[in-house]
């Protein structure tokens, strides 16, 4: 089970760092992979990384702005966003792929979290 969690309110220009801690599963054996649904939208990708941290891959919507990390040893990972916009507004959901490279794709990702509310304000 994943658990995401840290979103709120926010003026453009802030930060938020969201988390997304697993039960029961041991994060390690997984990429783990970050997307985002605003309304009336598609559920889009955000970023992933890989098992180790060594590797990750962002949208071009994000890159530069948003950092991933993720620490094993208690089984979480991380989504740093920075210089939030008002189009980051969405529900964040991570998730987590046992596919042997980093996933980018929804299909990929058999385990998700319930999602976690990100709200940016002009």
């Amino acid at each position: 089970q994943l658990q995401a969690s840290g979103g709120g309110l926010v003026q453009a220009g802030g930060s938020l760092r969201l988390s997304c801690a697993a039960s029961g599963r041991t994060l390690i054996t997984y990429n783990v992979g970050w997307f985002r649904q605003a309304p009336g939208k598609e559920r889009e990708f955000v970023g992933a990384i890989s098992r180790s941290g060594s590797m990750t891959s962002y949208a071009d919507s994000v890159k530069g702005r948003f950092t991933m990390s993720r620490d094993n040893a208690k089984n979480t990972g991380y989504l740093r966003m920075n210089s939030l916009k008002p189009e980051d507004t969405a529900v964040y959901y991570c998730a987590a792929s046992p596919a042997p490279t980093i996933a980018t794709t929804r299909t990929e990702y058999p385990y998700w979290g319930q999602g976690t509310q990100v709200t940016v304000s002009s």
